[in-house]
């Protein structure tokens, strides 16, 4: 767990250090106009950061996910003037990277619709046992789950997202959001 929050942290410092070379407007800017240095500064900054969210969701299978790097970072520059300065940067990054892999895996996810009815209740997930085993061990033990049940696990527990939220991504109903936290 710890190398997940390292993975904000080392954003958060590559943030402050572009503050001391003439900042992130800057460098966004030079982006926005195509300067491929700028590109790649921004690139070799963000990549290992977006590289470990996609791993998550995309364990064994390198060269998927070097793709899924790829598209973020094309998709990344060419949202960069829509970035209004408000917020984190890493924050808008990881969004795209997210909404990248879970769009690369709902279309690889045969949809069941037919599941059974879970209540709120019934998708408990402890924490403590999750704290208690290593990143790469959890990475493994997520890895083995279905593929509709590692996406809805990982935006629920490391994203974040409510099931509602999760239901509109994954063009799903918030109950079947649900099934697949519980079976996870």
């Amino acid at each position: 767990m710890s190398e997940i929050i390292n993975i904000g942290i080392q954003l958060s410092q590559s943030e402050r250090s572009l503050s001391g070379h003439n900042g992130l407007s800057i460098l966004i800017k030079d982006c926005i106009a195509e300067s491929r240095s700028a590109q790649k500064k921004m690139y070799d900054l963000y990549s290992p950061a977006a590289y470990g969210v996609i791993k998550r969701y995309i364990y064994n299978d390198d060269f998927a996910a070097q793709e899924l790097l790829n598209d973020s970072f094309c998709k990344i520059f060419n949202k960069l003037g829509q970035y209004s300065f408000q917020g984190a940067f890493e924050g808008w990054i990881r969004r795209i990277v997210v909404n990248t892999v879970t769009d690369h895996l709902r279309k690889n996810i045969k949809k069941d619709q037919n599941h059974k009815e879970v209540q709120s209740e019934d998708a408990y997930i402890n924490s403590e046992s999750v704290e208690k085993i290593s990143h790469k061990e959890l990475l493994g033990v997520i890895d083995t789950l279905p593929d509709g049940q590692r996406l809805v696990f990982n935006l629920f527990v490391f994203e974040n997202y409510s099931h509602k939220e999760i239901a509109k991504l994954l063009i799903i109903n918030e109950n079947n959001s649900r099934w697949h936290l519980n079976d996870a």
